[in-house]
């Protein structure tokens, strides 16, 4: 039996898709993405006290931690483009006066385009807006938890803590901040960004934007400098949230070849009718035969 999958349609929007382009190459590691988030969605604190391993208090996206600004120490110099940098002699590409670099970068919801928080979602509480992002609504929410197994980033968490806790027990993750699209605002935190190293947009032109910016990028010298999440054709059809690394996405925490987790749901119930259906014909078959 063939194993190929029908892809799901193309998201439609009324309006034009919007997302973010995230250029982790300007990222400074300031957190007011994080702030600004926190600030306008009302989301609770996570974590004050740094984790020990770098400048990170919160670790991981999660139910209070919509942006998250990743801190990783590499012993690896290079060379940035910064105008206090150059290729050195050797021909290896390294940082004046530096023996290691970091990698900062504002991790985010990608808001797949086969978003598989989405398709297992049983009561709809999560939909896809008219500006093609994927939001949760809080009141339909009944906090089964389906979502959270099913993204591949682990993006979306059930929010804990005491009752007193907005939305406690509900899934929660970021919503591209739907009242301020709505209100023809940019989202808070790509407002904050003091290097623009959050751009909000109009999808199609974010795209074009990062594939000019890496091309700089590498023209520069900079070889490892990749996009993340900008394919229509990868395994979540593209996402609304995409990223220029410098290294590998793995460094990142970010999974190398994500993959909807319910692309084959189809395939896998063609098979179980068809097994099904062939138990029956078994029975009945044993059946008649029986009585013969």
């Amino acid at each position: 039996m063939s194993t190929t999958t029908t892809s799901p349609p193309a998201v439609k929007t009324v309006e034009p898709r919007k997302g973010f382009f995230t250029d982790t190459s300007v990222c400074i590691g300031c957190k007011a993405c994080e702030v600004a988030c926190k600030e306008w969605n009302a989301i609770p604190e996570d974590g004050l006290n740094l984790l020990g391993t770098s400048y990170d208090n919160t670790g991981a996206l999660g139910a209070s931690t919509w942006r998250h600004v990743a801190f990783i120490e590499q012993k690896r110099p290079t060379f940035l483009g910064l105008p206090s940098a150059r290729p050195s002699s050797d021909g290896a590409d390294r940082a004046e006066g530096s023996e290691f670099r970091w990698l900062m970068s504002s991790d985010v919801c990608k808001h797949c385009t086969h978003a598989a928080c989405l398709d297992v979602c049983p009561t709809g509480a999560l939909f896809r807006t008219e500006f093609g992002t994927v939001v949760v609504q809080d009141d339909v929410c009944n906090g089964c938890g389906y979502c959270v197994a099913a993204c591949p980033f682990g993006v979306i968490e059930r929010r804990t803590g005491d009752p007193d806790t907005p939305n406690v027990g509900l899934a929660q993750k970021c919503t591209l901040c739907y009242d301020r699209l709505g209100a023809g605002m940019t989202p808070a935190c790509a407002q904050a960004c003091p290097t623009e190293s959050i751009q909000f947009g109009d999808l199609d032109e974010l795209r074009e934007r990062a594939t000019a910016r890496l091309a700089a990028m590498q023209a520069n010298g900079d070889t490892d400098a990749r996009l993340y999440g900008h394919d229509p054709e990868d395994g979540i059809g593209g996402a609304g949230a995409m990223f220029l690394l410098l290294d590998e996405p793995e460094v990142y925490g970010l999974p190398p070849d994500p993959v909807a987790t319910t692309r084959d749901l189809p395939a896998m119930w063609r098979r179980a009718g068809l097994a099904a259906a062939t138990l029956v014909a078994g029975a009945v078959a044993s059946f008649l035969g029986g009585r013969g």
